[in-house]
């Protein structure tokens, strides 16, 4: 719909240019008329005058030229026929009045001034309603005010939309009218010298007849034309003004929101700054063109570029009592702009198409296909049926068809939010009765079973990581829960336009688990090694791994606490296998603890580093576990 009216406002600029040109014409070809019945004395030298103008139809640059090829070739003839009759005399003025000057005098003012007065601005009303009806508040709704406001704003969109729709019929009917304009006051001039002067002239008679009837025919045709165009529009008139009101009222359009979109246009509330501290919404209209954000002022004849969307962030905001609100900010977040749309469906349409020229999908060479298999991939990604989840299926194996797998449903409960950063410090955003993080301690002092200065541990390995998500799950003793978790993780990223992650380090040892800031080596969160039920790596992308966490919910008032769970989600530099070996190592020396001979026979088996560690693999940390920079990237996943 956002395409249709921009492309409607682009052709209405094309008729009303067109309209002034065929004005200036008129008034000018009118003018000429009026010499020649005017100025009887100097009457070969305003036909002449009148011959040229005629052919100066040719040069106008009509902005709507199709099918004045006609038009132009008679008035050429037209021009010929008046410079052999202009020595006619001025007793044809009275004729030259009635079939002349009256029919374009008429033109011009029933149809091009008639035109200004239907052009007499209709969108106040509805501008005004608009505003109220934006002012409506988020909360404590009044459902009289609001439907007393969704009233008006129809009403008064009705009758802009009647107003518009007899507008184009004028600009429509104008093109036809033209021609017509154009040719019967000429035709009129003609007959009125053969009829009054028939002396002398049965040879430019006997060139003109044919002519003439040509013309005449040409112009009942267009007639004929016009007069069926103009009927289709009236019972198109009847069509959309029979309509229900619901059809003009906001937040009521049937069509689904096109999460594919690479442009648009419509009109959007901005928030200006009028002082230090306060601000004010104005209602302009927006349209997107290539990378650039442009605004096209009232009045204005084009838009001008507000902002450049290339790597921009767009995002939903809450602002003060306004709902439908986003918030677009540069890369390098020195600018920044609040917008507001006015409905829901508008609302999710402008943040997904902005973000798609983030992207610079407009600089491929199908931006559409490309759009599109972005969303569907977003789409198969939040299907219930994975290739991890129900590779069963379909197989002959009965064995394969008797096992059960669990839905969805049973591993996490629809709607859990997602949690896409770990910020710092770890304590004040993570619940550690759910997910069992430990807590650093601000004073220096750590936990004994995790300092990694008073650790006994016998395992410490170190991989570079990217924290995609976790999520409270319900189970924590099957690996289809951490398939699912990634999913969904990775799904609601697709969906959100989530992709940038910062990287940090997940160090393994023999007793936990410790995810590192690499620039401040400040532990961000930390779990014991026991409370690690279940750990995966994905089966296709094998960089993808993840693990579930027990914890204890004490919200119900037991004395112990029922137990929950929650899955993190990695995105690695190495295959995730690694992680999950080093991680099922570390908790096989924990159980082989408990056994002195099992545990020397483990470290029998395991090359030994020279300070009595077990040796996995080199480090793949590289400068950044010395405390380099860890720069935000791109997820691949």
């Amino acid at each position: 719909m956002s395409l249709c009216l921009l492309q409607t406002r682009s052709l209405l600029s094309v008729f009303e240019e067109d309209a002034g040109t065929l004005t200036d014409y008129t008034n000018q070809l009118l003018q000429s008329m009026q010499r020649v019945y005017g100025a009887q004395s100097e009457m070969g030298l305003a036909t002449e005058q009148l011959s040229r103008q005629l052919l100066e139809y040719e040069k106008q640059n009509f902005a709507l030229g199709k099918g004045d090829e006609e038009v132009i070739s008679t008035l050429q003839q037209f021009a010929k026929t008046v410079v052999e009759l202009n020595t006619l005399h001025s007793e044809l003025a009275s004729q030259m009045a009635d079939r002349m000057i009256f029919p374009m005098i008429q033109f011009r003012e029933k149809d091009l001034t008639g035109r200004h007065n239907l052009q007499t601005p209709a969108y106040q009303p509805h501008e005004a309603a608009m505003v109220k009806y934006s002012r409506l508040p988020k909360k404590k709704e009044n459902e009289k005010v609001k439907a007393e406001l969704v009233g008006e704003v129809a009403y008064s969109r009705r009758k802009q939309h009647q107003a518009s729709m007899q507008y184009y019929c004028a600009l429509n009917a104008l093109q036809y009218r033209k021609r017509v304009a154009m040719l019967e006051p000429m035709l009129g001039y003609t007959q009125a010298q053969i009829h009054f002067y028939k002396k002398g002239m049965d040879l430019v008679s006997k060139k003109m007849d044919s002519f003439l009837v040509s013309v005449s025919s040409m112009t009942q045709s267009i007639q004929a034309q016009l007069d069926s165009e103009a009927e289709a529009m009236r019972v198109t008139q009847r069509e959309l003004l029979s309509m229900e009101d619901t059809v003009y009222m906001p937040d009521r359009d049937p069509v689904p929101v096109n999460r594919t979109l690479i442009q648009k246009a419509g009109y959007l509330n901005i928030r200006n700054k009028t002082g230090l501290v306060t601000t004010a919404w104005d209602r302009l209209y927006f349209f997107t063109q290539g990378g650039n954000l442009m605004c096209q002022p009232r009045g204005a004849v084009a838009g001008g570029m507000v902002l450049d969307l290339d790597n921009s962030s767009v995002m939903a905001v809450e602002c003060e009592d306004r709902r439908y609100c986003f918030q677009i900010t540069s890369p390098s977040g020195k600018t920044s702009m609040t917008l507001q749309a006015e409905s829901k469906k508008e609302y999710e349409e402008w943040i997904c198409t902005l973000n798609n020229i983030s992207r610079q999908i407009y600089l491929t060479d199908n931006p559409e296909a490309v759009a599109i298999r972005l969303n569907q991939t977003a789409i198969q990604a939040v299907t219930p049926i994975t290739s991890f989840e129900r590779r069963g299926e379909g197989s002959p194996n009965p064995d394969r068809l008797s096992s059960s797998t669990p839905e969805p449903e049973d591993l996490i409960v629809p709607g859990t939010p997602i949690q896409f950063d770990i910020m710092l410090p770890a304590s004040e955003f993570q619940d550690q009765n759910r997910v069992g993080g430990r807590r650093t301690n601000p004073f220096g002092e750590t936990d004994d079973d995790c300092s990694p200065e008073s650790d006994d541990s016998l395992l410490q390995q170190v991989f570079a990581v990217r924290f995609l998500g976790s999520m409270a799950v319900r189970s924590g003793q099957t690996q289809e829960v951490i398939y699912e978790a990634m999913r969904q993780v990775l799904a609601a990223r697709a969906i959100h336009n989530i992709f940038r992650t910062t990287e940090s380090h997940l160090m393994v040892t023999s007793s936990c688990l410790r995810l590192i800031d690499p620039r401040t080596q400040v532990t961000r969160i930390s779990f014991q090694l026991q409370e690690v039920t279940q750990f995966a790596a994905h089966q296709e992308n094998g960089r993808l791994m993840g693990f579930v966490v027990e914890g204890r919910d004490w919200s119900e008032g037991t004395e112990e606490g029922e137990p929950s769970f929650s899955a993190f989600v990695f995105e690695s530099n190495t295959e995730g296998e690694k992680i999950c070996y080093t991680i099922s190592l570390g908790k096989d020396i924990i159980e082989a603890k408990k056994d002195p001979e099992a545990l020397a026979q483990l470290m029998k088996n395991m090359p030994l580093t020279n300070d009595g560690k077990f040796l996995l693999l080199d480090s793949e940390t590289g400068d950044t576990a010395n405390g380099g920079a860890a720069d935000e990237e791109e997820s691949e996943a």
